[in-house]
């Protein structure tokens, strides 16, 4: 996953009501939705701050929500570049209880335009990228497993439904099939429970995402809500307002 080491050079890179409830003194969500029953994700809505070397570069808003039968997870954020230009980035996903990508899409802003659309059947997903000023593109990536981490460029609160994707009943290292949908890349990612876990005199449940040449490091709260995400190899750091 490049993201990350990309965001450091140039920032672009179940059944019951959700309770009132300040997550850990951070943020705080009133929620009168259910959650279809079966479901492994829960409502959520937030904003994160996006930082690089203990600096504020950019934000993240998002919202996590039953929608028919199945969940969308959309989220939109705003960076600023080192030579000062504004860069946009939302996305959109549609996924099943159980936790898996029906569809997805994504836009990106900086100097042009840029969008998708990723369809997932039967394990495979199917993009339809279109370009400013280029003929569209279409990609078809094949994973083993209908369950697909999608995990995009600088779109943070998709971390969380990877933490409600991994089995806490059985902890312990798992890997998941993983689709960057911005860079059009599919890999594969361990996920594993650190226990109890410490930032800024605040505890958390933790989690550790590793990939070929990144750890990331998840700090949640009792509902696997994600309230801080951190990046050590990339001085990155984003925090739940």
């Amino acid at each position: 996953m490049r993201n990350f080491r990309y965001a450091k050079n140039s920032l672009l890179s179940l059944s019951m009501l959700l309770a009132l409830a300040v997550l850990l003194g951070i943020s705080a969500y009133a929620a009168d939705k259910k959650a279809a029953p079966g479901s492994v994700f829960s409502p959520d809505k937030g904003k994160f701050n996006i930082l690089l070397e203990g600096k504020s570069v950019g934000h993240e808003e998002f919202e996590i929500q039953p929608s028919g039968a199945g969940w969308l997870a959309k989220g939109s954020t705003s960076l600023q570049t080192p030579d000062g230009k504004s860069a946009k980035v939302t996305g959109s996903l549609t996924l099943q209880p159980n936790g898996a990508p029906v569809s997805y899409e994504w836009t990106s802003q900086t100097d042009k335009t840029n969008s998708a659309q990723v369809v997932f059947v039967n394990g495979v997903a199917k993009t339809t990228l279109q370009m400013q000023g280029a003929h569209s593109f279409q990609q078809e990536n094949s994973f083993g497993s209908p369950l697909i981490a999608v995990l995009d460029n600088n779109l943070y609160h998709q971390f969380e439904l990877l933490a409600h994707l991994y089995d806490w009943s059985k902890r312990g290292a798992q890997s998941f099939p993983v689709l960057i949908p911005q860079e059009l890349t599919p890999g594969t990612i361990s996920v594993d429970s650190t226990g109890p876990a410490t930032a800024e005199g605040k505890s958390y449940e933790g989690l550790k995402v590793t990939t070929s040449d990144l750890e990331i490091l998840l700090y949640l709260d009792s509902a696997h809500k994600l309230i801080r995400l951190e990046v050590p190899s990339a001085k990155v750091a984003v925090v739940r307002e």
